[in-house]
């Protein structure tokens, strides 16, 4: 089956926000060095701390991320969110709580008129979530 996840791009500060979102979600974080990988000769060495690949992975979210940027620069933009779908009402005001933390809740949570209770915000990284919990589930 197709799968298609998050990949983000930090400069400098992947390690720092996959830690975050890992203390906001859960699940196990996976970090490799740009040292540790066998581009390290090719790179320079104050490079060697920077995040090559990350994976945070808890059941079926997965959430991908580097400090690879490219030449131009990171832009943080607001033409993609994260959407996470949650499972129990506690469960969304949960991370709806950690993940606004040092950020700006753009739209608290409230019930929808599809019955779902949802929110939106924008996390200390600049980057945008969508919260979603259906309470009616089909």
């Amino acid at each position: 089956m197709t799968q298609l996840n998050a990949y983000l791009t930090f400069s400098g500060n992947c390690r720092e926000a996959m830690s975050f979102y890992q203390r906001c979600l859960g699940g196990e974080l996976i970090l490799q060095t740009i040292g540790e990988s066998p581009i390290a000769g090719k790179m320079p060495a104050q490079m060697k701390e920077s995040i090559l690949h990350s994976t945070l992975t808890k059941g079926t979210l997965v959430l991908l991320a580097s400090d690879m940027v490219g030449e131009s620069g990171l832009t943080c933009g607001n033409s993609v969110s994260l959407m996470l779908n949650c499972r129990t009402e506690a469960e969304i005001k949960e991370c709806y709580q950690k993940l606004s933390a040092g950020g700006v809740a753009t739209h608290p949570l409230e019930i929808t008129f599809w019955g779902a209770l949802f929110g939106c915000l924008k996390d200390k990284y600049g980057n945008h979530w969508l919260l979603h919990f259906d309470k009616n589930p089909k």
